[in-house]
């Protein structure tokens, strides 16, 4: 099957659906220094459809991160398991913040993967979360 090209009216809405923040490790776009992405939480490669329910809103870090993966390794129990699928998932249930609001926690098997996987506490992103904590602009109200 050909692949299809996301539209412009289907990038608009992924990124006003995820609030203009990586659904991953919740940045805002307009203060990122990497370019916002459109990515198929399923990929292509692991047939993944360029569907709505199948895209989200990814910073450049984490989507590179990411890559074609699907599951990671929990350092906790030792296993393989899903990483989170922002579709399907409420963010608030795998992930938390630290007391500073700087790192993401991993609060399941499957945000601790995803954090590591994804490396959602890389430098980069813990210098503009302090910026934009000073800013009032993080943590975000969403979780």
């Amino acid at each position: 099957m050909p692949r299809r090209y996301i539209t412009t009216a289907e990038q608009q809405q992924v990124i006003d659906r995820a609030n203009r923040r990586c659904e991953y490790c919740k940045c805002l776009m307009d203060y990122s220094s990497q370019p916002f992405e459109i990515e198929h939480i399923i990929p292509i490669a692991e047939e993944g459809e360029t569907a709505l329910d199948n895209l989200a809103l990814a910073c450049g870090g984490c989507n590179g991160h990411k890559y074609t993966k699907v599951e990671a390794f929990d350092p906790v129990s030792q296993t393989q398991v899903p990483l989170y699928h922002p579709r399907q998932q409420a963010w608030q249930s795998h992930f938390g913040w630290s007391a500073d609001y700087l790192q993401i926690i991993g609060l399941t098997a499957i945000g601790r993967a995803t954090v590591e996987a994804l490396k959602l506490n890389r430098p980069g992103v813990i210098n503009l979360r302090k910026l934009l904590l000073t800013a009032g602009l993080h943590p975000p109200n969403e979780g």
